[in-house]
């Protein structure tokens, strides 16, 4: 039997372009040889496609452009159904793919427009869907589900960039009357903690907001929840496999961007020590937060348990979660017995088998 077509995408042209370098390179080590062909896509932080066929060593190390590449593009029409590769002679060949797996951190990656090209494409790909990760990517429309679902989360709020820029001091009044300090300010559609504020002050939360609208046109604003950061992995589509739990220990005020990637005095507990109870009910809220989003494939869900009273709140759930040497999603899945090749080869196979 022919070898099956896994294109892995890579790079993009969001903040977090060089960690999805990182984790596509743990993806694609660990896709099964024996079964699948592996065309390596990467795309440029100014938006041009290459097919790399160089080692993907190259591409950990951020080398991957000086390398072995060619243009590329992936193709709208289902009659080719992957990719359009361009030669140094004008003339193009055509490349099939059986199965896309997206390793597209935040923008243009996870929100659901790649997702859209791969149904317009006719190509079976791995991971979420169009309406799944365009929810999940917004934290407005997440948390409108989430509260829907019934599933407790910090109070939160949102507003607008240009209500921001014609009135500012009405923006922050009522965001006063609502919340207290502190609080954190998020861009609504951003990942990996980018653009995220913890303010404690009137300065702070008009510096907060201007932070949040460099990355999008509308800003989350949510309760300070004063408790412990936890994390658990979702492998699967129908029979959901729930990993153990894991727990941050940041090594900054909260886990930002720098804390995730950068810092190395950042912990993380595996498992985490939790009684049964807490652990039931962080799996119990992950699972109906997977449900509610409608998610397939993957999604890693983090939570908070607040000191005072031990109650749980999700926090958010991420579709396409890092694969690097110090992330959370295959670290807890390890830690429940699944191998990594056992992981990438499962999303493989659930996206070869997604109705397009």
């Amino acid at each position: 039997m022919p070898k099956k077509n896994v294109c892995v995408i890579f790079g993009g042209q969001s903040s977090e372009h060089e960690v999805s370098l990182i984790s596509a390179s743990f993806v694609m080590s660990n896709v099964d040889p024996a079964k699948y062909e592996l065309i390596k896509l990467g795309i440029t932080k100014d938006g041009k496609w290459y097919v790399f066929d160089g080692p993907i060593e190259e591409i950990k190390e951020n080398r991957w452009q000086a390398g072995k590449i060619r243009r590329a593009f992936l193709s709208p029409d289902e009659q080719i159904a992957g990719l359009v590769v361009l030669n140094d002679d004008h003339t193009y060949d055509t490349v099939r793919i059986d199965c896309a797996f997206p390793v597209l951190h935040g923008r243009f990656g996870e929100d659901g427009t790649i997702q859209g090209l791969f149904e317009l494409a006719g190509i079976p790909y791995a991971g979420c869907g169009v309406v799944s990760s365009a929810v999940t990517m917004d934290k407005v429309f997440s948390r409108t589900i989430f509260d829907a679902a019934s599933i407790p989360q910090a109070a939160w709020s949102w507003c607008l960039k240009r209500d921001f820029e014609q009135n500012p001091e009405k923006v922050i009044l009522d965001i006063e009357n609502r919340f207290i300090y502190p609080m954190f300010i998020k861009p609504a559609n951003a990942g990996s903690s980018v653009g995220i504020t913890k303010a404690k002050s009137r300065e702070d939360l008009k510096n907060a907001l201007s932070t949040a609208f460099l990355h999008d046109k509308k800003a989350v604003i949510e309760e300070y929840i004063n408790g412990r950061e936890i994390e658990i992995s979702v492998l699967g589509t129908h029979d959901l496999t729930i990993s153990v739990c894991g727990e941050i220990i940041p090594a900054r005020e909260f886990y930002d961007y720098e804390a995730k990637y950068a810092d190395e005095n950042s912990r993380l507990i595996i498992p985490a020590p939790l009684t049964d109870t807490e652990y039931q009910t962080i799996k119990q809220y992950a699972a109906a937060a997977f449900n509610a989003a409608e998610c397939e494939g993957l999604s890693r869900v983090d939570f908070f348990i607040r000191h005072s009273d031990g109650k749980v709140f999700l926090n958010e759930i991420n579709t396409i979660p890092g694969f690097t040497q110090i992330s959370m999603y295959p670290k807890l899945l390890n830690a429940t017995g699944i191998d990594s090749e056992r992981i990438v080869n499962t999303l493989i196979e659930l996206g070869l088998n997604k109705r397009i």
